[in-house]
């Protein structure tokens, strides 16, 4: 729409609307005076007036002349506290039809403005039933029957099909293809059944049935036989003929059974095994098969290099990627940042130019197959000369890394006996039985009835049994003067003499001896004596020392010896042999050449 707007300013006070002459059209005033009073001081009111035309052209057309339909918004004066000048708000409902001053009617209007002014999409969901919703109604209805009448309607489309083949085409096609007689297939000849043809009463059975069998983990061999269709008492006598050559325990879960069942006398009887074939172990393999009755078992031994896998590269930007390029294997690197993680810092202490060094186990077949082992020695070099070596060593019953020199780990401080919470401190107190005060000479641990009890450090058990008011009792020897006692236990899971690891469960909380509730006692002794236990710290490090410093320091030697990469070098090339067990092929090959 095209909008026009004028100004007047009014001087005065004045109630409703107000109309006056703007510099546009002479426009009617149809004032309401209202007394002017002395007191009263006059409002200066600025009403603003807007002209809206529905067609910008006719006002560029007949400037001047207002036709029917043209509107005012005038502005009404509403003061409101706190605002500053003169505001008012404009509202459609204030539309006041406009006319020529002087004029009786409005000017009548022309075919366009009727037409621009018809409206035949009306909303139809109001003013039901009158006439501008009858006109709605018939719009969409014309519209309606006009998209169904020029509607083109649904036809398949049409497609290129193949052409036809005649008959040499045909025939050549045929030549060419394989079909199976279920399918249809014409290029072979199928005999209609006769009057001589007489259906069987049983299927036969296959003289021979090949399978393969694998061992589960925990699971028994002869088991596994057994789920495979062999009797009970068959597979049993395979077993115990099995165990004589190799440890059934030796046998890892995972091996695959290799079996050649034979023909059975009745269906309702277990087929007979005819031969057996397996990898028992990874440098022995184990051939079984029936000769006269009998089982006849074949050891066949593998050669299996055992020289150890030794990798060795520079660190570079990282030691692990570095080192799963050269082909260390992902436990084998985790185990050697473990080791070397205790002697200097992963992040800070080892520098890109330096060079790992790693030794693991490594065993290789003839026939091909090969298993990594855990880690055996894991070093650093810096600057062409051996910064840390680091070989694991049995001493005094316990595994541990040691040092080139001999050194092993240390280890400080002492383990939590128990996880529960402290209840008594060391020191006198009234006792809670007894009823008079006296010396607690350790240390009490709350916890539920059962809860396990662990040794503090390593040691060797010098007492496990009952002691008076303790109860259940025992006394573990550290060496070097110092031992510790463990009381009110209800049961002892260790026994005299016996050697104990830091950490390891020795009893389990009770209520035996003098005590009101389950709890363990635990005491500390330096010479005989026993002392506050808060205040002592076990730190210990295993040492090496005469011939066992010497053996290990051999071992090292002998493992840096061995040239990075010796493990892969080829391996003697296998002995020719008979045909083996696990297979059809092999067994009638042997049953026509030996006459088995």
């Amino acid at each position: 729409m095209a909008a026009r707007a004028a100004q007047q300013t009014i001087v005065g006070r004045w109630e409703g609307m107000s109309f006056f002459r703007t510099g546009l059209h002479d426009i009617p005033v149809v004032p309401r005076p209202v007394a002017r009073r002395d007191t009263e001081k006059p409002i200066k009111l600025t009403l603003t007036t807007f002209l809206y035309r529905q067609s910008f052209d006719n006002v560029i057309r007949r400037p001047g002349r207002l036709p029917g339909g043209d509107c005012i918004l005038f502005q009404r004066h509403e003061p409101i506290a706190g605002m500053s000048g003169n505001a008012a708000a404009l509202t459609m409902s204030q539309a006041i039809p406009l006319r020529r001053a002087g004029a009786d009617s409005a000017d009548p209007l022309s075919w366009r403005d009727r037409l621009a002014q018809l409206d035949l999409v009306p909303d139809l969901g109001s003013n039901i039933g009158s006439a501008e919703w009858w006109r709605g109604l018939a719009t969409l209805t014309l519209l309606c029957g006009t998209a169904i009448a020029t509607f083109p309607g649904v036809r398949p489309l049409t497609v290129a099909t193949t052409p036809a083949l005649d008959a040499a085409d045909f025939n050549e096609a045929r030549g060419q293809m394989i079909v199976p007689l279920a399918f249809g297939g014409d290029t072979g000849r199928h005999m209609a059944a006769t009057d001589a043809v007489r259906p069987l009463t049983q299927t036969p059975e296959r003289p021979q049935i090949e399978l393969t069998s694998t061992l589960g983990r925990g699971d028994s061999f002869a088991r596994v036989l057994e789920r495979s269709g062999v009797g009970s008492g068959e597979a049993q006598a395979i077993a115990d003929k099995v165990s004589g050559a190799v440890p059934l325990s030796d046998i890892a879960p995972g091996t695959r059974i290799d079996l050649i069942l034979g023909r059975r006398a009745a269906r309702t009887m277990p087929r007979p095994v005819d031969a057996l074939a397996m990898r028992a172990r990874f440098d022995l393999r184990i051939e079984m098969e029936r000769v006269g009755g009998q089982f006849v078992l074949r050891r066949i031994p593998i050669a299996v290099d055992a020289t150890p896998l030794r990798i060795r590269g520079r660190v570079g930007d990282s030691l692990y990627r570095s080192a799963r390029a050269a082909g260390a294997p992902p436990q084998a690197i985790q185990s050697y940042l473990r080791v070397i993680g205790q002697q200097v810092s992963i992040g800070s202490g080892i520098r890109a130019s330096d060079e790992y060094d790693i030794i693991v186990e490594h065993r290789r077949a003839e026939t091909g197959e090969s298993e990594t082992g855990k880690l055996l020695y894991a070093g650093l070099v810096r600057g062409g000369k051996p910064a840390l070596s680091m070989l694991e060593w049995n001493a005094g019953g316990r595994k541990q890394w040691f040092e080139a020199s001999g050194v092993g780990q240390q280890r400080g401080g002492m383990a939590r006996p128990a996880n529960g919470r402290i209840t008594s401190t060391f020191g006198m107190r009234r006792h809670p039985i007894l009823g008079y005060r006296r010396m607690h000479s350790g240390i009490d641990f709350g916890g539920g009835y059962g809860a396990p009890i662990y040794a503090v450090t390593d040691g060797v058990v010098s007492m496990a049994g009952r002691n008076g008011g303790y109860g259940n009792y025992v006394r573990l020897n550290h060496g070097n003067g110092l031992g510790t006692g463990y009381g009110h236990m209800s049961r002892i899971a260790v026994r005299s003499g016996q050697r104990v690891s830091r950490g390891q469960v020795i009893g389990y909380i009770g209520s035996t001896g003098l005590s009101t509730g389950p709890h363990l006692h635990y005491e500390l002794y330096r010479n005989g004596r026993a002392v506050n236990p808060s205040s002592v710290t076990f730190i210990t490090r295993a040492l090496l020392e005469g011939r066992e410093l010497n053996a290990f320091r051999a071992r090292i030697r002998e493992l840096t010896a061995i040239a990075p990469g010796a493990a892969l070098a080829p391996i003697a090339p296998k002995q020719v042999e008979g045909p083996k067990l696990g297979s059809l092929a092999d067994v009638a090959s042997k049953r026509a050449g030996e006459g088995i």
